[in-house]
C-alpha cells in the first residue's frame, strides 16, 4: 500500500511540485491550499506524514499543528520561508518533527520524508520480544510503552523528545558528536544540524534541568551519564536504538 502524505501550501506551485515528486516516489499526495481545507482532511482521513507551510492565510499551519497533533500520530514537517530560530522552535513546541526552510532542495524533502516514514513504519511493526528498558539515576524510559519517568513522575515527552533521550541513554557514557546524533535520531544526513541544540535544550527543560545526566562536551557534543557514571538496563529482549 502506498503512503499517503499530505501537502498543505498556499501557493499552487510549491503543491504541484511537491506533488510530482512524491508521486515519482511511488507515494499518493493528497494536497490542501488552506489551514481550513486541511483540518477538514485531517478529520477524515488517515496521513502517513503531513508537509505543513507555516504561512497560510486564515488558520496558519502553527495553529493546524496545535489543533491536531493531539489527534493524528504521523509525523509533520514544516516547510516555511521563515527561518528564524524562534518561529523553529514554536514549530518544534507544538509537536512539529522536523523544519525546512524554502527554498529547499528536492533531494532533501524526498530523503527526510523517507526517514520519517521509516521511523514511523518502525514506530508500528510488531515486537516480537520485549525491548529494554533503560535505568539510568532516576530517569527510567520504557522503549515499549514509551513512556518516562523521573523520581517515578510521568514525564511528558514528543516523539521527537522521547526519541532523542532513547538514543542518548542507549548510548551513555559515550561522547556523541551532534552529527552523530542528528543521523541516529533523524535517520538522515540532511538537514540543519542546530536542531539537534533545540531538542537537547527542550529536553533539558523538562527532564534535566540541573545538567545532571545530559552534559554538554565542548568542542565535541553531548555525553549521558549519571553522577556515578554507571548505567543500568532493566527488562528482558534486545534493547537499542
Amino acid at each position: 500500500m502506498k503512503e499517503c502524505i499530505l501537502a498543505v501550501d498556499d501557493d499552487a506551485s510549491i503543491l504541484e511540485l511537491v506533488s510530482d515528486v512524491l508521486a515519482e516516489q511511488d507515494m499518493e499526495v493528497r494536497t490542501a491550499a488552506s489551514g481550513e481545507e486541511a483540518l477538514e482532511l485531517l478529520e477524515r482521513e488517515p496521513f502517513d506524514l503531513v508537509l505543513l507551510d507555516i504561512m497560510l492565510g486564515g488558520v496558519s499551519g502553527l495553529e493546524v499543528c496545535r489543533r491536531v497533533r493531539d489527534k493524528v500520530s504521523c509525523p509533520i514537517l514544516f516547510l516555511s520561508a521563515k527561518d528564524d530560530v524562534k518561529d523553529i522552535v514554536k514549530g518544534l513546541g507544538l509537536g512539529a518533527d522536523d523544519y525546512m526552510t524554502k527554498p529547499f532542495a528536492l533531494e532533501e524533502l524526498v530523503a527526510r520524508v523517507r526517514a520519517h516514514l521509516r521511523a514511523r513504519a518502525r514506530g508500528q511493526r510488531p515486537q516480537q520480544e520485549r525491548q529494554t528498558v533503560l535505568q539510568i539515576g532516576q530517569i527510567r524510559l520504557d522503549p515499549e510503552e514509551r513512556t518516562v519517568t523521573k523520581d517515578g513522575a510521568p514525564v511528558d515527552l514528543s516523539t521527537r523528545e522521547f526519541d532523542l533521550l532513547a538514543y542518548l541513554m542507549n548510548n551513555a557514557g559515550q561522547t556523541l558528536s551532534k552529527e552523530q546524533i542528528f543521523h541516529g535520531v533523524w535517520e538522515t544526513d540532511y538537514g540543519d544540524i542546530g536542531t539537534v541544540a533545540i531538542n537537547i535544550k527542550k529536553l533539558r527543560t523538562k527532564i534535566d534541568p540541573d545538567w545532571e545526566y545530559i552534559k554538554t562536551i565542548w568542542g565535541s557534543g553531548y555525553r549521558f551519564v549519571t553522577k556515578s557514571g554507571f548505567s543500568e538496563r532493566t527488562g528482558g529482549g534486545a534493547g537499542g536504538h
